[in-house]
């Protein structure tokens, strides 16, 4: 049997650097850098006083205040980028057989604000005084639940816990649930909200974090330089459709889905396997899922978190599986403007990558100066640059190991 095609017709996103699509697309094509002093709290005392906030976002007028105070920051998140996602998709709910669309959203973490406050409220007033939402908002899944409760979306809701992987996990179960025939309309991504002092002193005493105070030269992926990833938060989401369903209702089309590749290092906790032998094979099974050979790949939206193991171990992964076109491919790091969102980096950068097929544009690793030579890659640095690609790929890798890749092609209609 024929697989289905997938394509992309909805997309919505905060992060760092923009609230919405368009805004966002705009600052990255302008290489701008979203990290800063953190402000969401007291970091005065902490090693770590960088990271990618979203900026002046108005969460109550967006959702409503009353609805608000039952969601963790992560949910609110998601939802924000949900509905410019719907919106944008302009999918009217009313002619769509909604036991046929589905939700699958990604939290790395969940409600980390929310286990913070309720540890102290319980450790001064009482364990039994903690708030009845609390365990509704922390589980990682209640941005995908609400999500389904919001647009009535009766088919199948899950959501995927695979670390700084999640993201892109989501964005291609997602895409196969569509491609095997189980739907035709399916909402992904992730959202994440960990800038909280609990979180940030977890990945600090791991010796993960930038602990620089020069924003530009926090997040430097593949920098000889590099120390550490920057948190970020946000969220992004995208409305995936059956190629067929989307023609008929005639919904603008961003990209197409053609592969997809997960799987485990099954070597360490933290450390990706040596080589980058995992993320090799992961992106090696998402090229042959795609029926596309690995010379027709033009650009690489990298894992690229800043970490010296992460960018050195994708380098080496990524010319395992191209070869001599290694060094022909455009590799570069949004990372370096947005921080690391986690469990929806792989949603956000997505979001790029479809971006970057359909208008020609590649964007850069921001802040680049040192040149490591284990990270000999063209890494687009300091300046994007108009580029005619059709085929990219977007790589995550995350903690316990796990791997995944998405392939997505330049939207072009065939029979």
């Amino acid at each position: 049997m024929e697989k289905r095609r997938v394509v992309i017709t909805g997309m919505g996103t905060v992060n760092p650097v923009g609230n919405t699509v368009s805004d966002s697309w705009a600052a990255v094509k302008a290489g701008t850098c979203g990290i800063g002093p953190i402000t969401r709290y007291d970091a005065s005392e902490m090693k770590v006083k960088l990271a990618g906030e979203v900026k002046n976002l108005d969460l109550d007028a967006l959702l409503g205040k009353r609805e608000t105070k039952k969601m963790d920051r992560f949910t609110q998140l998601s939802l924000a980028a949900a509905d410019e996602c719907m919106s944008d998709a302009g999918l009217d709910r009313e002619k769509e057989n909604l036991n046929r669309c589905g939700v699958i959203f990604s939290s790395g973490i969940g409600g980390f604000e929310t286990v913070g406050q309720a540890h102290q409220r319980g450790s001064e007033r009482g364990w039994d005084s903690v708030s009845p939402f609390m365990i509704p908002m922390i589980i990682s899944n209640m941005a995908a639940g609400h999500m389904a409760i919001r647009y009535g979306f009766k088919g199948m809701c899950s959501c995927v816990v695979t670390a700084c992987a999640g993201g892109t996990n989501a964005v291609g179960d997602a895409f196969r649930h569509i491609r095997d025939g189980y739907a035709e309309v399916m909402l992904c991504g992730g959202g994440e909200a960990a800038i909280t002092p609990l979180a940030m002193g977890g990945f600090t005493a791991m010796k993960a974090l930038h602990e620089g105070s020069a924003p530009l030269r926090a997040s430097i992926p593949f920098d000889k330089e590099r120390s550490g990833f920057v948190m970020g938060e946000g969220a992004g989401a995208l409305l995936l459709e059956e190629l067929g369903h989307a023609q008929a209702r005639g919904a603008k089309i961003y990209a197409e889905v053609v592969g997809y590749g997960a799987n485990c290092d099954a070597h360490h906790i933290t450390a990706p396997a040596p080589g980058g032998a995992g993320g090799a094979a992961c992106m090696g099974q998402a090229l042959a899922d795609a029926g596309i050979a690995p010379q027709a790949v033009d650009y690489i939206n990298a894992h690229g978190t800043s970490t010296a193991l992460n960018d050195e171990s994708e380098t080496a992964a990524i010319h395992t599986v191209f070869g001599d076109h290694a060094g022909k491919l455009m590799v570069s790091s949004t990372k370096s403007m947005t921080g690391h969102l986690l469990g929806a980096a792989g949603a956000v950068e997505a979001i790029f990558t479809a971006l970057a097929l359909g208008e020609g544009f590649v964007p850069a690793t921001i802040g680049y100066q040192v040149p490591d030579p284990a990270c000999d890659l063209d890494i687009v640095p300091n300046q994007g640059r108009a580029a005619e690609i059709k085929v990219a790929l977007s790589n995550s890798l995350g903690f316990g190991g796990h791997n995944a890749a998405v392939v997505l092609k330049k939207w072009e209609a065939r029979l």
